[in-house]
This record gives C-alpha cells, sequence and structure tokens, in this order.
C-alpha cells in the first residue's frame, strides 16, 4: 500500500503550524511544483468567489468529497448544516477530527452504498476524481446513486487549455484535460493517479446525457466555473 504523503504532511503542517510546508507536484504537463500545504488551511478571507458561492449554495444534509484538512466542513458547521467529511487519507481524517470536524468519514467514494445526501459538495475540481472523460459518466452514476430526491451535486471546473500555450504539446492521444499527477514529500513519493479538469462546455453535454440539468452558478472566472447539477 503506497504511504499517505499527502495526509503525512498535513499532519505535519497541523502539528508544526510551520507554512513552509510543501508538497512536491509531478506532473505530466511539466517540471515538479512546490504546493503549500497551507492551501488545506487556508482562512475562509481567502476563499475564492467561486467557492464563497458553492458554500452559500449547501442546503440540508451534505457530504464534501475529498474533504483534505477539512476547511470547508468546519464553516458548514459553524452554518448550522449537518456535513460529513469523505476523505480516503487516514492521516487527513485524524487532523480534521483534531480540528473539530464532528463527522469524518474514512473511504472511497465508489464504495459508498445505502446513505444520501441532500447536497454532493466538491471542490477544488472535485469532478477530477473521475481521472479520465471515459470515467466521467460513471462517476455521476456513483454521484446520482448518492443523492436524496431533490439533491444537488454543486462542483467546480477548469478548462485548462492555457497550460498548452507557449509552445507546451497537446496530448493527442486523449482528453487535454486530463493530467497524470504525483505527490511526494520528505524524498517520499505517493501512487501516481490520473486528475481530469472537464470544460464547461462539454460538462455540460455529459451531464444531459446522463440525465443531469446543468446550471453555471457563477464564472467562468480565469478559467474556472462554478456548476449545479440536479436531476432533469
Amino acid at each position: 500500500m503506497a504511504a499517505d504523503v499527502q495526509g503525512q504532511a498535513i499532519m505535519d503542517y497541523w502539528l508544526k503550524k510551520d507554512k513552509k510546508v510543501h508538497l512536491r507536484l509531478h506532473t505530466s504537463y511539466g517540471p515538479p511544483e512546490r504546493m503549500p500545504v497551507s492551501v488545506f488551511f487556508r482562512d475562509p478571507r481567502k476563499y475564492s468567489e467561486l467557492e464563497r458561492q458553492a458554500l452559500q449554495y449547501c442546503r440540508g444534509r451534505v457530504l464534501e468529497v475529498g474533504a483534505g484538512a477539512g476547511a470547508f466542513p468546519l464553516v458548514l458547521q459553524e452554518k448550522g448544516l449537518e456535513v460529513t467529511a469523505l476523505e480516503n487519507s487516514p492521516l487527513s481524517c485524524e487532523v480534521m477530527r483534531l480540528r473539530g470536524v464532528k463527522d469524518v468519514l474514512m473511504g472511497d467514494l465508489w464504495e459508498l452504498e445505502g446513505v444520501q445526501w441532500d447536497t454532493l459538495l466538491l471542490m477544488m475540481n472535485g469532478l477530477g476524481i473521475a481521472g479520465t472523460l471515459p470515467d466521467l459518466p460513471g462517476l455521476l452514476m456513483q454521484l446520482q446513486s448518492m443523492m436524496a430526491p431533490g439533491g444537488q451535486i454543486l462542483f467546480d471546473s477548469s478548462d485548462i487549455t492555457y497550460l498548452y500555450e507557449g509552445g507546451v504539446p497537446v496530448p493527442e492521444d486523449r482528453y487535454h484535460g486530463e493530467i497524470d499527477y504525483q505527490y511526494e514529500y520528505k524524498g517520499e513519493r505517493g501512487e501516481k493517479f490520473t486528475w481530469l479538469y472537464v470544460d464547461m462546455e462539454l460538462l455540460s453535454v455529459v451531464a444531459r446525457d446522463m440525465g443531469f440539468n446543468f446550471d453555471l452558478l457563477a464564472g467562468p472566472e480565469h478559467d474556472q466555473y462554478l456548476g449545479r447539477l440536479t436531476m432533469l
């Protein structure tokens, strides 16, 4: 089993309160990048406008998929909402509990059955968990099974065409929004994974074909947009 690289960095940041803690991010589109772990702990005043609006649209029982260090669940709790923080990183889950997140669920989205929520929240390009464009319908089907009647899926996503400006070749064998990643922390690397960034026009087509209604709630702003899916 691969090391919990992201979780270890999040735990070290929490224990040491060291803002210099960072992950090294290996990507398929360029050289490694530094990712400050402080992004998982940022103050609500530093949220983007899209993130602020997404939290305003949350209602009923909320599930955040990929909750990280619990930044959004903590805010939603303060608003009086019943929120579950789903995360597959054991150490990240422990940090969320230490920070006061009331309902932390360690597990895999694909294995959840028999429980439904009014709002499914997938921020920080959370639909990317699909991995590839051909796998996006499968993710939407899984999310649909987790929606209570009248429920909604809130998400942000991006059109990352800008990554291929300046002579960077556009992939010819797959959708340009499929990016390979690997986290590294203190010389140890986690598992490689592929993350999907899907542009708004394409997302709306796939969603409609799957029986969803797509609403643009905000954006596009700096190539990013906030959307909502409900059943037709």
